[in-house]
């Protein structure tokens, strides 16, 4: 077993997990609770989620079967034997599948997995929006900041009567260091390429042995962060976003509320001076966001406008904004959360949805539009699952919404790089560009918000669907979330700031060395522009470059 400081990695800490010994150590939960044991098919459970294991491995088939619950508090319980083992400031993983019995057909239902240590304090550990008829792998995770002296795991949720199924109930740690390993590899498959700098004939040239360097001054991934009118004003906020991000997006100053706080008057003074920034900078930013979808975010007096009203009021929004910053915005959100809230869809009907796509794309055809949520690529959320995104944006195209990309927030805590790669690889089948779009880590132990920023953008940087991703700020005191900055109030940079700023300097190429005989020059680098500088007896010449994706290595003739 792989063991690190004390951690055993690959040890499933739920004994008779796969049930060899029957119900040995499984209880339930409520006073009219039955379990039994019950088998399945192995090959009717799903494994293709399941990361990192060997290809030979198979589900067991044996799950245990809660019955007779009279609540939906009701379910069943394990004690971890071994709880001094589950260590502080370690992620550990819950896995398993689960299914729904009698009582669940033609619905799905949220089932939750928690952790109880010691003193009764429930600790989240997963949640699933499991059916019947089908297993749906849990995908939860969980960290303490001590070891406990006990601990159980439970299983409840889904409404009485309802029975619920448990197979293979897993917890282990996540071991980052090997997945991080793997990623490395991932991602020079994913975000480099071979490069043959061609100069002709060495010999005629009287290049040959003559010194060049090669320097990459942009990445074809791009990183940004969100802004807005205070932030702006900071020096040391302004220069750290000037030095490492390369887009923006608007914190609020464009959203309706912002832009139409009151019927009638329009204020696109702040999103003009945010604008103006960006462009003294070179920063392309984002349009965030045309309308929000959520009730609490939606202006009083919208709401209270009658359908005729809210229907004009909806036109309104779309004309002003985009005939004012046509071709200003590359990606529009264009109603956002659509899988948390539902405000338009319930007072105007099915079709608004995809009318608010439609008439954006024909307002501003040059923008890419996109959805935009949170919590689809943390597995525990049964409202934003993958598959139920994915189901949105189909009904959304079949509507004739051009819905051009997908963006996942990542307001994450704790992440799981093998989650966020499953979701990764769901989302990638619609053949849409994926950013994360808010991302911020929330951890007050900023040696583990390192940890956990490495993990979301390894994870996002090899995954060939991923195209970008956005921070949602930065800077201490001046972030949406607490215990998520990058640099502190002074300006000072902190552990995951400088994490953020060693990855992007460890996804930038440069190469040196010398003209071989055939007049080439070969190295293989990240996507993006480069200048070359090459050093002659007549002197040095610079030129420029890029090199884009591609399965063969890219031959490029520098034409001195």
């Amino acid at each position: 077993m792989a063991c690190t400081q004390g951690v055993v990695f690959d040890l499933n800490l739920i004994e008779n997990s796969a049930l060899e010994d029957g119900l040995a150590g499984w209880a339930p939960v409520g006073t009219c609770t039955t379990l039994s044991v019950g088998e399945e098919e192995p090959a009717k459970v799903p494994t293709e989620t399941i990361n990192d294991v060997a290809d030979d491995y198979r589900p067991s088939g044996r799950y245990i079967l809660a019955s007779g619950r009279a609540d939906e508090a009701d379910g069943l319980r394990r004690a971890i034997a071994a709880a001094a083992l589950i260590k502080p400031r370690v992620t550990y993983r819950v896995a398993g599948w689960i299914s729904l019995g009698d009582g669940g057909e033609g619905a799905s239902h949220a089932v939750r997995v928690n952790l109880r240590v010691d003193d009764g304090c429930v600790v989240e550990g997963g949640a699933i929006c499991a059916e019947a008829g089908k297993w749906t792998e849990i995908k939860g995770a969980f960290r303490l900041k001590k070891s406990p002296c006990a601990a159980e795991v439970y299983v409840q949720g889904a409404p009485a009567g309802v029975d619920v199924k448990v197979m293979d109930l897993q917890v282990f740690a996540t071991d980052r260091k090997a997945r991080f390993r793997k990623l490395r590899k991932k991602t020079d498959k994913v975000r480099k390429r071979d490069v043959v700098l061609n100069f002709g004939s060495a010999a005629a040239s009287g290049i040959s042995g003559a010194s060049i360097r090669v320097m990459q001054m942009d990445s074809s991934f791009p990183f940004g962060t969100c802004i807005n009118t205070n932030v702006i004003q900071n020096p040391a906020f302004v220069d750290f976003f000037t030095k490492h991000f390369d887009w923006a997006v608007f914190e609020n100053e464009l959203k309706w509320y912002h832009t139409e706080a009151q019927q009638g008057q329009l204020n696109y003074a702040d999103s003009d001076a945010l604008l103006d920034f960006c462009d003294r900078y070179g920063k392309p930013v984002r349009g965030h966001c045309i309308f929000w979808a959520v009730e609490n975010t939606v202006q009083q007096w919208v709401k209270s406008l009658d359908n005729d009203g809210l229907t004009a009021a909806v036109q309104g929004r779309l004309t002003s904004l985009l005939t004012r910053y046509a071709g200003r915005f590359p990606h529009y959100d264009v109603n956002n959360e659509m899988l948390h809230g539902s405000y338009y869809q319930d007072r105007l009907g099915d079709d608004i949805n995809a009318f608010m796509f439609r008439e954006t794309a024909r307002l501003d055809p040059g923008a890419t539009l996109f959805v935009n949520d949170y919590n689809v690529e943390g597995g525990n959320d049964p409202n934003a699952t993958p598959e139920k995104y994915i189901a949105q944006i189909t009904a959304l195209q079949q509507k004739g919404a051009a819905v051009g990309g997908i963006g996942l927030q990542g307001h994450v805590t704790n992440p799981v790089g093998e989650v966020i790669c499953d979701a990764l690889d769901k989302l990638a089948t619609t053949d849409l560009p994926v950013w994360l779009t808010e991302l911020d880590v929330s951890e007050s132990d900023v040696d583990l918000r390192a940890e956990d920023l490495e993990v979301v953008l390894r994870e996002a940087y090899a995954h060939p669907a991923v195209e970008g991703v956005m921070f949602w700020g930065f800077m201490q005191g001046q972030m949406w979330r607490q215990d998520a900055c990058l640099i502190n109030a002074d300006g000072t940079v902190n552990d995951a700031g400088e994490r953020f700023v060693d990855l992007r300097r460890e996804w930038t190429s440069h190469a040196r060395g010398q003209i071989d005989s055939a007049g080439h020059f070969k190295f293989r680098g990240y996507h993006g522009t480069y200048v070359v500088q090459l050093a002659t007896a007549t002197g040095k010449v610079h030129k420029t470059f890029s090199v884009e994706k591609g399965d063969t290595p890219l031959v490029l003739d520098m034409n001195l």
